[in-house]
């Protein structure tokens, strides 16, 4: 027992000695180290002694244990040990674990006291005791402390290959944007095209669901599905008119290009493999092999709807770019068809998002000078006339070249356009659904053209500048005009040919140069009886009205009907007629879910569930209710073209709509495309109404049957 006790005091010498030489920073082992191990030898060597001596401890005659003379010797020597490194901790255990030094403090003085006291009273191994007790704590202790340093060495191996993976992402990264940039150059107006497809991309992939490595993927492969231009001759690339056959087939040849170039990263095979399906079409019309629906990898999907809304909205060498809404209505036509309707959706609500935080901005970008010689050889980009009242000043002066006797002067041309541009020529009238109200000049004169009527109240100039300044506003169908120059100054009341229509000046002029124009929103709006009505209003409800009052929606929700009640079972039929104007998709009447407690639309406590647009979408907040929509084309659906027309000309509608407790089930079929859509209210409402509405039509004879009368 006593030869063990000072061979564990021995062990945990040689344990502080190894731990001052590789933690503490000592080169040398301690003296005091020196000096506990022999005195570890010389115990051994008297306790040997004493066994054939008696000098610590003899037996009686009935074999009981009995100290002698020098008993304390076998308890000096310990002690001194213990004090030894006790001193030892002292000085050398600064830099060591806090767990450690205290557990081996504690091992050199519990066992000293242990041995005071098994002097004063034995019988039992008090010593031997305390020794192995401490020798577990510390046990315990250095294990704890292993544990860390494992931890902490595997904390630092993470974040290195976590920063080497890092380091590799970006080098990957900027490598293969430095490639697509290049590749990009071949064609100046698709230069960024690639980066924008990637964010896009992205983008849809994260609000699918995907996780942070699949997103990455996606924006990779969008990234570098356009790397076979590369392979594609320069005349192709940079032709000033749409592509002819041939050359379609030339481009054609770009996926199976950029899958060949791709296809050599043997670490990332998706991307060859998404990059030569980024063309097909969900329908399987689609090259280069013809893929139909799921069979396309889903990457290809997602990228094949954020590159077609990128091209649209991109200036081409032979066309403008597409405005944003337009880009919408296609991926709206093409979804299902060339587009896989889930991403397609997807593109549609990030435009809509995008375009409600672009509408937030009060400024309206147009050129800061023109210089016309001809009339109307330079035009200004349109600057909306709205409800706000809107303040265009610029300076004004003839060209240095001008011949005397020649007019001179600014003008302004009033109209609309998708794209916010005046057109002459009969393709862009079309494909922007240009329409020209008419032309005011500064000099008392105008000309209506597509609008109803123009009136002019003319008065003497009140300055003598070249400073000009136009004051406009619009209420529903009448725009009016302050406009003063060193001229004249005069009010101008414009009659639209209806409300439906947006309206647009642009800045022109003849033999003048127009400079410092400034646009600026005042704050202020017009309502009622602000603008003189110079000509009657235009309805199109002047038809028979039934159970609900007839309602016309000049703009996007600018009127809707009554609430109706939703109970158990209802059925809504009415008329409707896309107004004058209307020529996108959504121009037709939309159904709203909703509860508020005066049972109106934007009432008191409105509470928005569901918008179901006849065209096949469901624009609502997800804050109220889930909203679940299937859209069908039935044998019935004979294009987009045809839905418009019917529209236009007029047609018969049906919805049936069903409440169970908290789920409302809606259904409706127009020319082909049958709707299917259940809310799940999340709110716990009880009172429910629907309510009609739309963009640009008007809504007549709405009859409404079964539950809504049945409170009788």
């Amino acid at each position: 027992v006593y030869a063990e006790t000072l061979l564990i005091i021995l062990a945990v010498n040689f344990y502080l000695t190894d731990l001052f030489l590789h933690e503490g920073g000592l080169t040398n082992v301690p003296k005091r180290a020196r000096v506990s191990t022999a005195l570890v030898a010389l115990g051994e060597i008297l306790l040997i002694i004493s066994q054939f001596t008696g000098m610590y401890y003899t037996f009686d005659e009935n074999n009981h244990y009995q100290r002698a003379s020098l008993f304390y010797i076998c308890y000096v020597i310990p002690i001194v040990i213990l004090i030894l490194q006790l001193t030892m901790l002292i000085r050398y255990s600064s830099g060591m674990n806090r767990g450690i030094r205290m557990s081996l403090i504690l091992f050199t003085i519990t066992p000293g006291f242990a041995s005071i006291l098994q002097i004063i009273w034995y019988g039992l191994s008090l010593t031997n005791i305390a020794t192995v007790g401490m020798v577990i704590v510390l046990y315990v202790f250095v294990l704890l402390d292993n544990n860390e340093m494992v931890e902490r060495a595997h904390k630092i191996e993470t974040e290195n290959i976590s920063r080497e993976k890092e380091s590799m992402q970006k080098l990957f990264d900027q490598t293969a944007t430095a490639f697509v940039s290049a590749v990009d150059r071949r064609d100046p107006y698709a230069s960024g095209n690639s980066l924008k497809t990637a964010e896009y991309a992205k983008r849809i992939a994260e609000i699918s669901g995907m996780d942070s490595d699949e997103c990455d993927k996606v924006y990779y492969a969008a990234l570098l599905h356009n790397v076979g231009l590369i392979g594609i001759p320069d005349d192709v690339i940079q032709s000033v008119e749409s592509f002819s056959e041939a050359e379609t087939g030339i481009m054609r040849r770009k996926p199976a290009i950029g899958n060949e170039i791709l296809s050599s990263i043997t670490e990332y095979p998706f991307l060859s493999d998404a990059t030569h399906h980024s063309y097909e079409r969900f329908n399987g019309t689609g090259y280069p092999d013809g893929l139909k629906g799921e069979d396309i990898p889903e990457i290809s999907r997602i990228i094949a709807v954020a590159d077609a809304y990128v091209d649209m909205t991109t200036e081409k060498r032979y066309r403008r770019a597409m405005p944003v809404f337009m880009a919408r209505e296609a991926l709206i036509e093409d979804s299902g068809e060339a587009f896989d309707p889930k991403y397609a959706q997807i593109m549609i609500s990030i435009i809509d998002s995008d375009s409600s935080k672009d509408g937030n901005e009060k400024a309206v970008q147009v050129e800061k000078e023109i210089s016309c010689g001809e009339y109307r050889d330079h035009v200004s980009i349109g600057i909306p006339v709205e409800n706000e009242v809107t303040r265009v000043t610029f300076n004004c002066t003839e060209k240095q070249d001008y011949e005397v006797h020649k007019f001179f002067g600014p003008a302004i041309i009033l109209f609309d356009s998708y794209d916010r541009m005046v057109h002459d020529k009969e393709k862009a009238v079309e494909a922007y659904k240009y329409t020209e109200y008419g032309e005011i000049w500064f000099d008392g004169h105008s000309i209506a053209t597509a609008a109803r009527r123009i009136e002019e109240k003319i008065s003497k100039a009140d300055r003598t500048d070249d400073f000009y300044e136009i004051i406009m506003a619009r209420f529903e169908d009448h725009l009016i005009f302050k406009m003063s120059s060193s001229l004249l100054t005069k009010e101008v009341t414009v009659a639209l040919s209806d409300n439906s229509k947006s309206s647009y000046i642009s800045l022109t002029g003849e033999n003048c140069d127009i400079k410092n124009i400034e646009v600026e929103k005042t704050g202020d709006t017009v309502g009622e009886g602000d603008i003189p009505r110079i000509a009657g209003k235009i309805s199109f409800t002047d038809r028979m009205e039934s159970d609900i009052k007839n309602i016309q929606i000049d703009r996007t929700r600018s009127a809707s009907t009554s609430g109706i009640e939703l109970k158990d079972e209802l059925e809504v039929d009415f008329h409707t007629m896309s107004l004058p104007g209307a020529h996108l998709i959504w121009h037709c009447p939309y159904v709203v879910i909703f509860g508020s407690d005066d049972g109106e639309v934007n009432g008191k406590n409105y509470r928005e569930y569901g918008l179901v647009k006849f065209y096949g979408e469901n624009e609502c907040d997800t804050k109220y209710a889930r909203n679940s929509i299937t859209v069908k084309k039935t044998p019935e659906f004979q294009g987009w073209d045809v839905w418009r027309n019917q529209n236009r000309e007029g047609l018969e509608c049906r919805i049936n709509l069903r409440r169970k407790k908290d789920r409302i089930m809606l259904n409706t079929k127009v020319m082909g495309i049958e709707i299917e859509n259940t809310t799940v209210i999340t709110d716990g409402a009880d009172k429910l109404y629907i309510a009609l509405t739309g963009d640009q039509v008007a809504l007549t004879d709405i009859r409404v049957l079964r539950s809504w009368f049945n409170e009788d």
